[in-house]
């Protein structure tokens, strides 16, 4: 029998063969926390990652030996602050100074269970996630839990509007579902809205530039120099 190698990849593969949504609702709103969050984040020492694997501990290999299962989560979303924001294959907290992403995100599609959601939630309890936070968009059910000296602390739909305890943001419900805001009270956008903001911002820029080359222009045909100004 040939032994497989013990190798970082085997330990702790990047991937858990699982996809990042089951539908389009779903990954909407994956897409929409991490783009967002990354922007709440931009000035600060932050890592946000989607569906990325967290290892929170490592295990011991024995040659010879069948390799200990390496515990592990993929959060839809999650925040690590106090990490620099770059490329990982998946999150080893060992290799991060031991820090555990302080807030989690999940966000259930109609494949996910309520066994697996309670998993979910000892897994981070365990592991040391401050606050997680959990939204089903077809039921329109949100709830959570967050830490505060040892004690954890049940949030659900009739606690909001919630505002988290470490990213300062708030989560209100409407009729049409669940809405985030920034601490500012700027609701959170989709990518499409960002492209909008964008192409705004773009074309506000060139109508400016085109309205300073006209005035340089007729600057010119009265003999004045718009450089020398």
């Amino acid at each position: 029998m040939v032994q497989t190698p013990l190798t970082p990849q085997t330990l702790y593969p990047d991937s858990d063969g699982k996809p990042m949504a089951d539908n389009t609702e779903q990954y909407k709103w994956i897409v929409m926390l991490v783009e967002n969050l990354k922007r709440l984040l931009q000035d600060q020492t932050a890592f946000v990652a989607g569906d990325l694997l967290w290892y929170p501990i490592k295990v011991e290999s024995v040659p010879g030996q069948e390799p200990q299962k390496a515990p592990c989560q993929a959060a839809d979303a999650m925040v690590v602050l106090g990490r620099p924001d770059k490329y990982r294959g998946s999150y080893q907290q060992w290799k991060e100074n031991n820090i555990a992403p302080q807030v989690v995100f999940e966000i259930l599609s109609p494949s996910n269970s309520h066994l697996e959601m309670a998993e979910k939630q000892r897994f981070y309890q365990k592991y040391g996630v401050l606050e997680m936070y959990f939204y089903d968009p077809k039921a329109k059910t949100f709830w959570g839990f967050t830490r505060s000296e040892d004690k954890w602390n049940f949030v659900t739909e009739l606690n909001l509007p919630w505002i988290s305890p470490l990213l300062k943001i708030r989560f209100e419900m409407f009729e049409d579902g669940l809405e985030v805001f920034y601490p500012n009270g700027e609701p959170f956008k989709t990518l499409s809205a960002f492209a909008q903001e964008r192409d705004q911002a773009q074309l506000e820029r060139n109508q400016a530039q085109e309205e300073r080359d006209r005035l340089a222009a007729k600057l010119r045909e009265l003999g004045v120099d718009p450089d020398q100004l």
